[in-house]
């Protein structure tokens, strides 16, 4: 299968590169850090230049796009001015989605969980309402739209909170997490937020997973299958790094100022899951990619 990737050389994408590869011909775009993108069929290319994506299309020929591009977190897209997030999260997809549509291809988009209403205290299903507090989570549902407004050849992944280590350049709040306790340093984390996070190597082999089925038209939850706040994640890794737990130190969102007040978006997988697509768990995973490295 011809797999095309963007954003390959990003916390996901990376991991991407690593699984598709191995049953897949794929082409890997990248804007500007390569990371692994150099040890595969890459392209250095700004995806909101449609007059190089097109080409590229009519070349390859994919079956598939993961399309993982993006302003990719709330602190970094309100450091932007918002029409150039706009143009990136949501103009881009379309695009993107445009031309899915003209070669025939399945758009896999990584959107998020922040689109959901965090408010209501239980694990939200594909049905719940939806309530982006940030520009980054807006942005996100509005790319969601905009494929849904183009062609039905889609899946649509509401993915939870990544955690694990990131390769090469790319780096995210877990890496910083492990990195300070390794050292004995203390770290903050919210005890009052709950997610369902997925492990980033665990979230490219259910992806890899995915791409084998006969789905269109879907709008799916992607996460882990335990609803955990960071600071119970941080418990489980101290377990298993074997740092103390003294370390922790607890924080309420209240405390923040200027961060989002998103309290609960813990996701119900079982759709997921009835597709035959199922997370391992938080401790297995930890142990897995510790002992990857």
């Amino acid at each position: 299968m011809k797999i095309l990737i963007t954003g390959g050389s990003g916390l996901l994408g990376q991991f991407l590169n690593l699984e598709l590869s191995k049953n897949n011909n794929i082409l890997t775009l990248y804007h500007s850090h390569i990371g692994n993108c150099n040890n595969y069929n890459h392209i250095s290319i700004d995806i909101l230049n449609i007059d190089l994506l097109a080409p590229i299309f009519r070349k390859f020929r994919p079956d598939i796009v993961i399309h993982t591009a993006a302003v990719s977190n709330p602190k970094l897209a309100d450091k932007l001015p918002d029409n150039i997030v706009y143009t990136i999260n949501v103009t881009a997809t379309g695009k993107l989605a445009e031309l899915c549509s003209d070669n025939n291809a399945k758009l896999i988009y990584t959107s998020t969980d922040l689109v959901y209403d965090g408010s209501t205290g239980k694990m939200l299903d594909e049905n719940s309402k939806l309530n982006p507090l940030s520009l980054y989570a807006y942005t996100k549902l509005m790319g969601e739209e905009k494929i849904k407004e183009t062609f039905n050849n889609y899946i649509i992944l509401r993915t939870a909170l990544m955690y694990g280590f990131g390769l090469n350049h790319s780096a995210n709040h877990f890496t910083n997490v492990y990195k300070n306790l390794s050292v004995g340093k203390p770290v903050k984390l919210f005890y009052d937020q709950f997610r369902s996070p997925v492990a980033l190597h665990d979230a490219a082999r259910m992806i890899s997973e995915l791409v084998k089925l006969n789905l269109t038209g879907e709008t799916l939850n992607f996460g882990g299958n335990e609803r955990v706040s960071r600071f119970k994640l941080g418990e489980i890794l101290c377990e298993e790094i074997g740092s103390n737990k003294s370390l922790l130190k607890k924080i309420s969102l209240d405390e923040i100022n200027g961060f989002y007040k998103v309290k609960d978006v813990s996701m119900n997988i079982t759709r997921l899951i009835n597709f035959g697509i199922e997370p391992k768990g938080i401790r297995k995973l930890i142990k897995e990619f510790i002992n990857y490295t």
